[in-house]
C-alpha cells in the first residue's frame, strides 16, 4: 500500500492507494476514514483496480489548517477531486461512496462528469428527498443538541436509537484498527457533517445529465430504515437510474467486506 498527502484549501488529506489499473474511489462516510474499506480493499485492487481511498478534511488523518467549522458538500467534493487530480490527472475514475461519502459521490457526478466513469452511490442519506423529512431532519438536529448540551454518550443513543451504556455489538476485525480514530471523528461527524449534509439539495438536473453513470446502492438488510434507503430509491425513480442491492445494511462493506467487493466490481463493470 503506497500513502500520500494531497494539500487542499484549509486541509492536508492523507490517501491510501493499492493496486494497478484504472483508479477506484473509495469515499468513506460518517465518522469513517480510509480504514473503513481495509476489509475489502484488496479484493477490489485483485479485481484489476487501483484502489484509492482517503481521511476526510478534520477526520483521523487529515489536519485542518484553522479551526473546525461546518462542513459543506461542495467543500468535500472539492477534496475528492484534487484526490482524483493527485492519482488519476488524465483519466477518469470510478467512485464508490458510502452514507455521507455517497452524498459526495453524487455530488461530484453531477458537477464534474468527465471525471468519473460510474459512481456506485450506497445509501445517501438525503432526507431532504422523502415524502416527509421533517422527522428524520428532526432527529438529526436533536442529535446535534445532545452533543452540545449533554455529550456523546446519549447523542450516540439518541442517535442510533440504542440505550445509554448499552454495549454495541463487536467491531468486525477489519475495522478494529479504525476504532479509536472513529470514536475521536465521531463528535466532529455529530456537530458539523450530520445535519447539513443530510439536509442538502443534490443537484437533480446534473445528476439526470449523467444518470448512465450512476447506480444507487441499498443494503439487503436495510428495509424499514427509511432515512436510508429511501433517498436512494427516490433519486432511482426521479433519475431513471440503476439500483443494486447490496448484502448488509448501511455498513454492509464492513459487515460482509468479501460478498460486497464481488457486488460492487459487478455494479462499476459496464
Amino acid at each position: 500500500m503506497n500513502v500520500g498527502t494531497v494539500k487542499v484549501p484549509g486541509a492536508t488529506l492523507r490517501y491510501e492507494a493499492r493496486g494497478s489499473g484504472p483508479v477506484l474511489l473509495l469515499i468513506p462516510g460518517g465518522a469513517g476514514d480510509a480504514g473503513l474499506f481495509d476489509g475489502m480493499a484488496d479484493l477490489l485492487a485483485a479485481g484489476g483496480y487501483t484502489v484509492v481511498s482517503y481521511d476526510q478534511r478534520g477526520l483521523s488523518r487529515s489536519p485542518l489548517d484553522g479551526p473546525l467549522g461546518e462542513q459543506r458538500v461542495a467543500q468535500w467534493r472539492e477534496d475528492a477531486l484534487a484526490v482524483l487530480d493527485e492519482v488519476s490527472p488524465d483519466e477518469p475514475v470510478y467512485v464508490f461512496g458510502s452514507s455521507s461519502g455517497a452524498i459526495v459521490a453524487l455530488d461530484l457526478l453531477a458537477a464534474r462528469p468527465d471525471r468519473v466513469r460510474r459512481v456506485v452511490a450506497h445509501e445517501p442519506p438525503l432526507v431532504e428527498l422523502l415524502a416527509d423529512p421533517i422527522p428524520y431532519r428532526s432527529h438529526f438536529a436533536e442529535v446535534r443538541e445532545l452533543l452540545r448540551t449533554k455529550g456523546l454518550g446519549p447523542a450516540m443513543a439518541h442517535f442510533t436509537g440504542r440505550t445509554e451504556g448499552e454495549q454495541p455489538a463487536e467491531l468486525p476485525e477489519s475495522i478494529r484498527p479504525m476504532a479509536s480514530r472513529m470514536a475521536a471523528n465521531m463528535p466532529v461527524f455529530l456537530e458539523h457533517v450530520l445535519c447539513s449534509f443530510s439536509s442538502s439539495d443534490p443537484d437533480l438536473d446534473g445528476l439526470r445529465t449523467s444518470a448512465d453513470k450512476l447506480v444507487l446502492g441499498v443494503g439487503r438488510d436495510s428495509d424499514g430504515q427509511e432515512a436510508l434507503v429511501g433517498p436512494a430509491r427516490r433519486l432511482a425513480e426521479v433519475l431513471g437510474a440503476a439500483t443494486v442491492g447490496f448484502p448488509g445494511g448501511h455498513v454492509g462493506c464492513v459487515e460482509h467486506p468479501e460478498a460486497f467487493a464481488e457486488e460492487l466490481l459487478t455494479a462499476i463493470r459496464p
